[in-house]
C-alpha cells in the first residue's frame, strides 16, 4: 500500500479524531487523486509559516497541522528561555482563524508559555505592534491574506515584530519533522490555561497604543479637517479586519463623509461578494464604483482580510474611476511623503526609501529628486522589516522614511516590521486631501509625476499551476529562461541577466557582476532600447501555486511605453513556454 494511502487510515484509525474531519475523509474514500494530494506529503512550514486549503489531511490547514506546528515553534522558544516573554496571536476573518488562533494558544500554553490572544479579528500588522510592544519573543497571526475562500494560513513573527527569520524558521522546521502530529503534541483546556495565568487575552489596551502609532505617522495632519466638508471617500474592508481601525484612524484625522460598503463590511469568511478578496483585483471594487458614481466620491479604499495591503480607486477629469496600481500608489505616497517631510523640515539624516526588486523604477528618479537614499531588497516585506531593524542595530544612522512594494504592501514608520494597510489607508486619505485642496485628484497627481519623471509602465502575469506537476512545470519555465534566454524581447535589447539563484549578472558585454543579494529562485532581465529602457522579473510565489512574471518599460511617449510593454509581456510568455 501506498505511503499516502497508509497516512489516510491512520488519520482515520485515531479514536479522537473530529466527527466534522472524519465524515470528510469517509467522502473522498474512493477519490484517490485527492487523498494523493492530501496525504502524499506534509503542509511545509516555510520562513513565514503555513499557508493551504482548509480540509483534513496532513497537507492542508486544519487544527492537527496547526497544533503540530505551534508544537514546533514551542520548543524553539523554551530552547530560547522566551516562555515568560509569551507569544501574542492574532487572527482574520477567515473560516477557522478563530479556532486555529485558539489551538495555538492552548498548545504554547501547554508548553508554559504565556499567550497574549487578541479578543476578536485584528489586522496582521498590529500583530506586528503588539509583539514589541508587550514585549513578546514571537507572534502568530492566522490568515491567508488575498487568498481565495478556501484556503487559511499561519505566519509566524519574531521579537522584532518582523516575519520569523529564516535561521530560526530552519530549527523550527527541523522540530516539527520530529513530532508525531496526534501524539506528539502537548494540550491544555481553555479555562485552565486562564486559571494557570499562562493565557490573557488582549484588545483596546494594544488598539489604543497601536492607533497613536499609527497617527505619528501623518505629515499633514491638519489637512483632512480643512476640506472635511466636501470630501467624501468609500472604504470597503471586503469583509475582513481593516472595518473598525481604518474608519477610527480616519476619524481622529477629521474626516466626516466615509461612506462604508455594506454589503462588504462585516467579517465574512465565505467573501460571498468577490471571488478572491484581492484588493489588486478591480472586481472587488464593482459595488463600490457603483456607489461612488452614484455620490460623485473622490476616492475609493479598499483593505484586504488581515488588513495589511490596500488598494485605491481614483476619479478622473471625466468622472470615471480608474483603479490604480500597488506601483502607482507606492510611488505617489513617496512623492508626496518626501515633499511634505522636506517641506515642514521633518526628513531625517541619512533618509532612506526601500522598494522590492520587483517594484517600479519609478522610485529611482523619485528619491534622486530629493537626495533619499533607495535600497532595493528581495520580494517580500519581511526583507523590508529586515532592513529596518539592521537599521536599528547598526551604526550607519541610517533612517527608513517610507517603503513599498509592488502587490500593494506600504508602510511609514517604524513601529510595525509589517506592511500596514491601516497607516496606508490614513496616508493615502491625507495625500487624496491635500491634492483637493490645490484643487487636483490623485488621477491629476499621478500625470504630473508622469510629467516630472516619465511614462513608467508596468503589468504582473500570474499563472497558476494548482495541479501534481505544477511545480515541475513551474520551474521549467524559469529554467528556459535562465538556460536559453533571447538577446532580446520585441526587439528591445537584454543588456543584462541577473541570476538570483547564484547570484552573478552576465552584462551583454561580457562582463560579470554579483547581485548582492541573498540566494532566491529569480531571474531578472535588464532591458535598453534606443528610446528607453525595462526589465523583466520571474519567479515562482512562496504562498500560492503559482509562477509570476513581472514587467517595466519607459520611453517619452506613454502611448509607445504601452505599447512595447505589452509586446515584451507576449514575447517573454512565449519564451517561458507559459
Amino acid at each position: 500500500m501506498s505511503r499516502y494511502m497508509d497516512e489516510y487510515n491512520n488519520w482515520l484509525a485515531q479514536p479522537s479524531l473530529e466527527d466534522y474531519l472524519r465524515a470528510e475523509l469517509e467522502s473522498i474514500r474512493d477519490n484517490m487523486a485527492e487523498i494523493r494530494a492530501r496525504f502524499e506529503t506534509e503542509l511545509s512550514f516555510g520562513t513565514a509559516g503555513l499557508r493551504g486549503k482548509i480540509a483534513a489531511g496532513c497537507n492542508r490547514m486544519n487544527i492537527y497541522t496547526v497544533r503540530r506546528a505551534t508544537q514546533g515553534l514551542a520548543q524553539w522558544i523554551l530552547e530560547n528561555g522566551g516562555a515568560e516573554r509569551g507569544v501574542a496571536i492574532a487572527y482574520d476573518s477567515r473560516n477557522f482563524s478563530p479556532e486555529f488562533a485558539l489551538e495555538s494558544a492552548l498548545v504554547l500554553c501547554a508548553n508554559g508559555i504565556r499567550v497574549y490572544l487578541f479578543d476578536a479579528l485584528r489586522p496582521t500588522p498590529e500583530l506586528s505592534f503588539a509583539v514589541r510592544h508587550l514585549g513578546c519573543i514571537s507572534g502568530i497571526v492566522v490568515t491567508a491574506s488575498h487568498n481565495t475562500k478556501e484556503y487559511n494560513g499561519y505566519k509566524v513573527y519574531g521579537e522584532d515584530g518582523g516575519q520569523l527569520p529564516p535561521e530560526a524558521a530552519n530549527v523550527i522546521i527541523k522540530a516539527i519533522a520530529g513530532i508525531d502530529i496526534f501524539t506528539g503534541v502537548k494540550l491544555m483546556g481553555k479555562d485552565e490555561a486562564i486559571a494557570k495565568g499562562l493565557l490573557t487575552y488582549i484588545g483596546e489596551d494594544v488598539d489604543a497604543p497601536y492607533l497613536d502609532s499609527v497617527y505619528a505617522q501623518a505629515v499633514n495632519s491638519e489637512v483632512i479637517a480643512s476640506v472635511a466638508d466636501d470630501f467624501k471617500i468609500i472604504y470597503t474592508p471586503i469583509h475582513g479586519t481593516g472595518n473598525k481601525l481604518v474608519r477610527r484612524i480616519l476619524d481622529r484625522c477629521g474626516m466626516k463623509n466615509v461612506i462604508v460598503v455594506k454589503e462588504q463590511e462585516l467579517p465574512d469568511g465565505e467573501f460571498p461578494t468577490v471571488q478572491a478578496p484581492n484588493p489588486e483585483n478591480k472586481e472587488v471594487f464593482e459595488i463600490a464604483i457603483k456607489m461612488a458614481k452614484e455620490s460623485n466620491t473622490d476616492l475609493i479604499i479598499g483593505t484586504d482580510p488581515d488588513a495589511d495591503r490596500v488598494g485605491i480607486v481614483v476619479r478622473t477629469d471625466s468622472g470615471e474611476y480608474i483603479t490604480l496600481t500597488g506601483n502607482q500608489t507606492g510611488v505617489l505616497l513617496s512623492e508626496y511623503i518626501l515633499s511634505q517631510r522636506r517641506e515642514k523640515g521633518l526628513m531625517p539624516e541619512n533618509p532612506v526609501l526601500i522598494k522590492t526588486v520587483v517594484t517600479t523604477e519609478m522610485l529611482r528618479p523619485v528619491a534622486k529628486a530629493y537626495g533619499v537614499e533607495l535600497m532595493e531588497v528581495l520580494t517580500g516585506f519581511k526583507f523590508i522589516g529586515e532592513k529596518i531593524l539592521e537599521f536599528e542595530r547598526g551604526g550607519n544612522q541610517k533612517n527608513f522614511v517610507f517603503g513599498f512594494e509592488e502587490s500593494y504592501g506600504y508602510l511609514s514608520g517604524t513601529y510595525v516590521r509589517d506592511k500596514d494597510a491601516v497607516v496606508a489607508s490614513m496616508l493615502i486619505t491625507e495625500m487624496a486631501a491635500w491634492y483637493k485642496a490645490k484643487g487636483m485628484t490623485l488621477y491629476d497627481a499621478l500625470q504630473s509625476l508622469y510629467k516630472k519623471y516619465g511614462t513608467f509602465c508596468e503589468g504582473v502575469k500570474n499563472i497558476y499551476l494548482d495541479e501534481p506537476d505544477g511545480p515541475a512545470k513551474i520551474a521549467a519555465m524559469i529554467n528556459r529562461l535562465r538556460t536559453n534566454a533571447p538577446d532580446n524581447f520585441a526587439g528591445v535589447k537584454v543588456s543584462a541577466l541577473r541570476d538570483y539563484s547564484t547570484g552573478l549578472i552576465d552584462y551583454a558585454d561580457g562582463t560579470k557582476g554579483a547581485t548582492r543579494q541573498p540566494l532566491n529562485n529569480m531571474i531578472y532581465f535588464e532591458l535598453k532600447s534606443e528610446t528607453g529602457s525595462g526589465w523583466i522579473a520571474v519567479r515562482p510565489s512562496g504562498t500560492e501555486p503559482k509562477i509570476k512574471f513581472y514587467f517595466g518599460y519607459n520611453e517619452p511617449d506613454e502611448a509607445a511605453a504601452r505599447t512595447k510593454l505589452g509586446e515584451i509581456m507576449n514575447a517573454v510568455l512565449e519564451a517561458a513556454g507559459a
